[in-house]
């Protein structure tokens, strides 16, 4: 089983090579009792996100990681992937800029940002 970092750099390394964008890793242990790091990133269309969630599932499966939970479809333009200590929001370019997932956890520690 890989560690939660591993995990989430897994994640990041995932959907940089599927051409994802604003892809942010934040590490938010010193703010939160409920996980360790949040994993950011848009997606260009539907049909990107719907290849992101599923491409980064795969990596992550095969990497042991176990999901506890996902929530939302891409055709809502968001969708979250809750593996305990590594939350992945995959996002539609609208609903990124509307939930404002970094502004609302502007203490964490910002490990990696990929433009």
């Amino acid at each position: 089983m890989t560690q939660p970092v591993e995990q989430a750099r897994l994640a990041v390394e995932t959907a940089s090579d599927r051409q994802a964008s604003d892809i942010v890793l934040l590490d938010i242990r010193g703010v939160s009792d409920f996980t360790d790091y949040f994993v950011i990133l848009t997606a260009g269309s539907m049909r990107q996100l719907n290849a992101l969630t599923e491409d980064i599932e795969a990596a992550l499966k095969k990497a042991g990681a176990v999901r506890h939970h996902r929530e939302g479809v891409a055709q809502s333009g968001w969708v979250l992937l809750d593996y305990g200590d590594v939350i992945v929001h995959l996002f539609g370019e609208d609903e990124r800029d509307f939930y404002d997932i970094e502004g609302a956890w502007s203490r964490a520690v910002e490990v990696v940002r990929i433009q």
